[in-house]
């Protein structure tokens, strides 16, 4: 049966057209991605009120490829209307080409943002700022678990969340998964924007040796004497060859951005020099680009 007359009918351009969501905690950096992805070419709609993303969307198909890739802010300054936000979400991935990016930071980081503007929690009402932010981390916890990107800018100024940012969505053509693989010290904390964790820690730390403690696992003496110790080649091995099918499945899924950490005690030796071998491996897979970032290497 032909369109009706007045029906947009959708073309290869259309197929195309992409719809990302900036969510997250209030003060984690959402105007800093904002502006970053209206850099990287996105149309930008901030404050967008939940029920406004399908007329958003609707309009989006209509432009065609004026409009291939729209970003829309949502966060609780839309109060009642942020209640509806998950179903929204989930009726539009049908049919859409839609993702989620959500941005976190802890506690201690978010109350040290807004102490520094003066401003109020959203959430505050009558409260302290810290009561402010639990309330929002409960309201947006199950929004959390089926995000496609998060990202914790816990340790990151405008500028490197900006870096980040540009990193991650300016290359996306080139390739179906954008991989990061991460080195990480367990005493700092597991990463919490890590998306498959292993530990390294089951081999013999070099920081015990003295002939190597004041080197990196970027360092040849290092890496060579962590990829020699018994088990660690075939770890790699056994994890390449686990990561294979994963992302195959991530690409197949769409799920464009896939966070694999590597922890040790400190982030300095071992997961610096597994991190480096993996990631060297995984370039070799097809469709899949690979950034290496060693989140702990400097750290006293």
């Amino acid at each position: 049966m032909p369109p009706s007359e007045g029906t947009p009918q959708m073309t290869a351009e259309d197929e195309q057209q992409e719809m990302l969501i900036v969510t997250g905690m209030s003060g984690a950096g959402r105007s800093t991605v904002a502006n970053a992805l209206e850099d990287l070419d996105w149309y930008v709609v901030d404050n967008l009120p939940p029920q406004m993303l399908r007329p958003l969307v609707e309009l989006a198909s209509r432009a065609g490829s004026t409009l291939p890739k729209i970003a829309a802010v949502v966060d609780v300054r839309g109060r009642d209307f942020f209640a509806d936000l998950q179903d929204i979400i989930q009726s539009l991935r049908d049919g859409t080409q839609l993702r989620v990016l959500f941005l976190e930071a802890t506690d201690a980081a978010l109350v040290r943002r807004f102490e520094a503007v003066r401003r109020p929690h959203p959430l505050q009402d009558g409260g302290t700022i810290l009561d402010g932010i639990t309330a929002e981390r409960t309201r947006l916890s199950e929004i959390r678990e089926s995000s496609d990107i998060i990202v914790d800018t816990t340790d990151l100024n405008i500028h490197q969340l900006a870096s980040a940012i540009t990193e991650t969505f300016a290359a996306e053509d080139a390739a179906g998964v954008q991989a990061t693989v991460l080195s990480f010290g367990f005493k700092y904390g597991i990463p919490t924007d890590a998306d498959l964790v292993s530990d390294a820690r089951f081999l013999p730390n070099p920081f015990w040796n003295p002939d190597l403690r004041a080197h990196t696992g970027l360092e040849p003496i290092v890496r060579d004497y962590v990829l020699s110790q018994p088990g660690a080649i075939e770890f790699i091995d056994a994890y390449e060859n686990t990561l294979k099918p994963v992302l195959a499945g991530y690409q197949r899924e769409n799920k464009r951005h896939v966070t694999i950490a590597i922890g040790c005690t400190g982030g300095k030796h071992r997961s610096v020099a597994i991190a480096e071998e993996l990631a060297a491996r995984l370039q070799k897979f097809p469709e899949v680009a690979v950034s290496v970032k060693h989140r702990d290497l400097g750290r006293e």
